[in-house]
């Protein structure tokens, strides 16, 4: 509980200090933040193991490589970060290929730097439990080389061990991916912050989470 009460309190105090440093002045109302939306996913205290109900994780590159960064040592500014989200294919759900990049680049411009990537899946709920990150392995690449992407969001559980070269690139990168995300549905392509909060377990590789994004 202890844990968990600091997650929640850390995650809204960045929230609130993020809102008192970005209020506007009259001039500049296009930077006010209308909304937060919770992405963290709400476990089911009833189901027997609740070790089965969905838990927002992050996956920090220790769990990728050990000896590089835990959850608990990933540098808080790196947890602060433009949110951009991306749609997969609503007939064939796989994976966001460059081209598919390039294509989201043209409809909303370039991905800004140090951003966080978020893929919606709108068959989340009939997706495999580990899944893939369903992102191929060029267009990750380009977006941590050519737009210091510091991190992935996904709604489903992420099985990176079904691509090691690609979570190999991820730690090495400083890259984080938090998985079992919700309500991506709710947040726009861009325009958004997101906060994440984990809590400051040194060892950890894999730690729960609170996620929240700051919504114009």
């Amino acid at each position: 509980m202890r844990i968990r009460s600091f997650i929640i309190a850390y995650a809204l105090l960045l929230a609130i200090l993020l809102f008192a440093d970005r209020r506007p002045n009259p001039g500049s109302q296009q930077n006010r933040y209308s909304h937060i939306v919770d992405l963290t996913a709400a476990t089911n205290p009833g189901v027997e193991h609740p070790s089965a109900s969905p838990r927002t994780q992050i996956i920090a590159p220790d769990a990728m490589i050990p000896g590089t960064w835990t959850a608990g040592q990933i540098p808080p500014e790196r947890l602060i970060a433009p949110l951009v989200v991306m749609d997969l294919n609503i007939a064939a759900p796989a994976q966001i290929s460059l081209d598919d990049v390039a294509t989201w680049e043209a409809a909303h411009g370039s991905i800004p730097a140090g951003a966080v990537v978020a893929i919606r899946n709108r068959n989340a709920a009939n997706a495999p439990s580990d899944t893939p990150l369903p992102i191929t392995d060029d267009a990750a690449q380009f977006l941590m080389d050519a737009r210091y992407t510091l991190g992935f969001a996904v709604e489903s559980a992420a099985d990176l061990k079904a691509d090691r070269p690609l979570a190999r690139q991820l730690a090495l990168h400083g890259d984080f991916v938090v998985q079992q995300t919700a309500r991506l549905s709710a947040i726009p392509a861009t325009g958004s912050l997101i906060v994440v909060a984990p809590a400051k377990e040194r060892n950890a590789g894999t730690a729960s989470v609170r996620v929240l994004a700051m919504v114009k």
